[in-house]
């Protein structure tokens, strides 16, 4: 089909591959050589116009005029066939692009909860340092506070599941689950949003 080689991400290889604006260059220039030919052979047939105006060879103007609509059209067929050849390869481009801009957002997205986690952390451990310095404790103690706490609220949250199973029957235990599941996935969101209760 085409010698030119995908990115790796196409040849089984996950790592993805991009390529700056001159290798971009560089690689179309390798893939329709016969374009760039004809917009050299069009200036050279406008500049061979333009010397014979000035010593007034008409003969040599009308031949040079018409070298250049040859060329013209000769990288207008080179245009046409060129993107007719490498219509498939230009697809595959065009979706990797894609999935570039997608491992692109989800990267994105990945550091931004990253980074509100860690405002998330650092906003506990100045709660905890404020409420240890109004209490006049160890900010550890408070730490294991906070630790219990979020045990406690855990275990009442697996109990709850547990009595709605003992009360729908066995037969919906899947459905409970998947109730726990999705209440939380919700929770989680919630608590990217807005932070943690």
């Amino acid at each position: 089909m085409s010698n030119t080689p995908l990115p790796s991400s196409f040849d089984g290889n996950d790592e993805f591959y991009e390529e700056n604006r001159w290798q971009k260059f560089s690689r179309r220039l390798k893939e329709e050589p016969l374009i760039p030919l004809g917009c050299v052979l069009t200036c050279m047939a406008l500049f061979g116009a333009s010397r014979s105006i000035r010593t007034g060879d008409h003969n040599r103007t009308n031949r040079m005029f018409r070298a250049r609509i040859y060329a013209q059209g000769f990288t207008l067929v080179a245009m046409i066939a060129g993107s007719m050849y490498w219509q498939s390869d230009r697809q595959k481009r065009k979706e990797f692009d894609k999935l570039v801009e997608e491992r692109k957002a989800r990267e994105k997205n990945e550091a931004w909860i990253r980074e509100l986690e860690a405002r998330d952390e650092e906003e506990k451990e100045f709660r905890r340092t404020r409420e240890a310095r109004r209490r006049g404790v160890s900010i550890d103690v408070v730490r294991k506070e906070d630790e219990m706490k979020e045990a406690k609220k855990a275990e009442e949250k697996k109990s709850k599941v547990l009595d709605k199973i003992a009360e729908k029957g066995a037969s919906s235990v899947e459905a409970v689950e998947k109730e726990g599941k999705t209440k939380g996935v919700l929770d989680s969101v919630q608590e990217m949003v807005w932070g943690k209760k």
